[in-house]
């Protein structure tokens, strides 16, 4: 049987990796071979989930990242996650401080999540200038009202490639537009806003590269905010908006291959937009009218439409191409009946039309 201690260093880094970070810092007390592996772990992720009280606890675990993060050696970072759930326990400028050391270890993959029960000046988070300016980094993942996005005017990040923003704040209108217009191979992004705090007043994603788009918009959010989105090579696109009355202009999406659309308003305009697509999902359906082109169609909600009279007006793609749909909550309204009814008299295309009952 070979000993764990004649393994080499790289394998034993590979073991170190599937642990937790402090496990794995733990472990230099084991031996001589032990005292300084972990110190070159490619993957680091402090979470202060699991922490329970007393406070002491908190202000330990803060301590031992300060401690420890600085005497990382590996050349480059490959992940690294911060996450505390009790962010008003933690203070910032020391957060700061951390995401400037990954950002010199070349980090390549940065997910920060910092939530405060309360937005205090003193308890937001502004990351350091030098994150704008990473030419390693290709994933960035911020989560929490109190991380402020704040673009410093020279910005470049040629690399990334993932982009999620959940539920941040940013520094002003511009913000978010500045930082997408200097990420030249972006191709993933999630925007997730939760309410008109966050300082956004027109959401513009003007990315030529992108290839995935997902919007959530809370009902906090304003109405009257606009929406703008340029995206030619999108293949998928999801949006789910609980507003009122939102605006929108949405460009042609000629090669988009998948949508999720969930709105309360402007289903019809969204969809005048996604005409090229092949699979899409709605959750809430008015009157609308469907290209000629080949569709996989889920409707889960669907306002009544009168369809006498209706067969001048069938749509094209369910004359020549759509060949799967899905009905789900069926409840045997005479709506309900009529509709597929009209569906499946016309529907010539057809291979599979999965129907599911209501369920209470």
């Amino acid at each position: 049987m070979v000993r764990i201690s004649a393994l080499s260093d790289d394998l034993l880094l590979k073991i170190l990796s599937f642990l937790p970070t402090k496990v794995a810092i733990s472990t230099s007390i084991l031996s001589k071979q032990w005292q300084f592996l972990w110190m070159w772990l490619p993957k680091l992720e402090y979470d202060d989930y699991e922490i329970i009280c007393p406070l002491s606890s908190w202000l330990r675990y803060d301590e031992f990242i300060d401690k420890n993060l600085p005497l990382h050696r590996a050349p480059v970072i490959e992940s690294l996650v911060l996450r505390f759930c009790h962010g008003c326990l933690s203070q910032p400028k020391k957060i700061k401080r951390w995401v400037g050391i990954a950002v010199s270890r070349f980090v390549r993959e940065l997910s920060i999540g910092y939530f405060c029960s309360n937005r205090k000046p003193h308890d937001v988070l502004s990351l350091p200038s030098s994150l704008y300016t990473c030419n390693s980094l290709m994933t960035l993942k911020l989560e929490g009202e109190t991380i402020l996005v704040d673009v410093p005017r020279i910005v470049c990040l040629p690399s990334l490639k993932t982009l999620k923003l959940q539920r941040v704040t940013y520094s002003n209108e511009d913000s978010l537009g500045l930082l997408l217009s200097h990420c030249p191979v972006l191709e993933d992004l999630l925007i997730q806003r939760h309410d008109e705090g966050d300082n956004v007043r027109a959401l513009v994603v003007n990315v030529p590269s992108l290839q995935r788009l997902s919007l959530r918009i809370g009902i906090e959010c304003s109405s009257s905010d606009e929406y703008v989105i340029v995206t030619p090579c999108l293949k998928y696109f999801k949006i789910e908006d609980y507003r009122g009355f939102p605006s929108y202009l949405i460009e042609p999406m000629p090669i988009l291959e998948e949508a999720y659309i969930e709105v309360l308003r402007t289903m019809e305009k969204i969809l005048e937009s996604v005409t090229s697509v092949r699979r899409l999902s709605l959750e809430s359906v008015s009157r609308f009218s469907l290209g000629p082109k080949e569709w996989y169609l889920t409707c889960k909600e669907y306002e009544p439409v009168d369809l006498k009279n209706k067969e001048s007006t069938v749509p094209e793609c369910l004359l020549r191409s759509l060949e799967t749909f899905e009905f789900s909550s069926y409840m045997q309204t005479q709506e309900e009946i009529d509709f597929l009814s009209f569906f499946f008299k016309h529907a010539s295309c057809l291979k599979s039309t999965p129907i599911t009952d209501y369920v209470p």
